[in-house]
């Protein structure tokens, strides 16, 4: 077998990585992060027997050097940073609209709005559950793929990503009204929270 380049991987590879670790650790450290995952890339590419699937390999890279900086406390003290939350569900400019009608004011704010409600959520599931949950439906891998990157069965991340899914769920209709407006889009209306009188 062939082994695969380091210029090859890091040139297909840094953006989506870059991208992968801004939703998990925040845009602050994504870049820094992304250097390190690749520096170990470059070190244990020696040792790639092609057993795994080479993006599920530097994505198993990337996600063990996110779980270390999530893990330390320097990340804790700057976890309820806004940029941090705005990063996590890779929620993007009204670029990624193209192609659709223009937003009025009042979508807009409906948008912003059921934004930042799940924003917020997804900051608080624990990083197992968020890791599970980027992987699969914001960098589409498929179950066998988030298996590998993390290093479970396949029947355990069936299970994480049910799991995920089913607190994201519970979640969002604590903090939030949803309902579809009149375009049939999702919308959400936080919930006030109870007076602590």
């Amino acid at each position: 077998m062939d082994r695969p380049r380091f210029d090859v991987i890091y040139t297909s590879f840094h953006a989506k990585i870059v991208r992968y670790l801004t939703r998990l650790v925040g845009e602050a450290e994504a870049e820094d992060l992304a250097q390190e995952t690749f520096v170990k890339v470059g070190r244990a590419l020696e040792g790639f027997r092609g057993e795994a699937q080479l993006h599920t390999w530097v994505y198993k890279i990337a996600t063990n050097t996110a779980f270390d900086k999530l893990r330390s406390p320097s990340l804790r003290e700057t976890s309820q940073d806004p940029a941090r939350v705005e990063s996590i569900v890779g929620i993007e400019d009204v670029d990624v609209w193209a192609g659709r009608k223009r937003l009025s004011v009042e979508q807009q704010a409906i948008r912003e709005e059921m934004s930042s409600c799940v924003r917020d959520v997804i900051l608080r599931l624990p990083d197992n559950y968020r890791t599970a949950i980027v992987l699969s439906d914001l960098e589409g891998f498929k179950d066998s793929e988030i298996a590998e990157v993390l290093g479970l069965t396949l029947s355990a991340t069936k299970i994480r990503l049910h799991r995920a899914r089913t607190r994201l769920r519970e979640e969002l209709s604590r903090c939030c009204v949803l309902y579809r407006n009149e375009e049939n889009e999702l919308a959400c209306d936080r919930k006030s929270e109870p007076d602590q009188g």
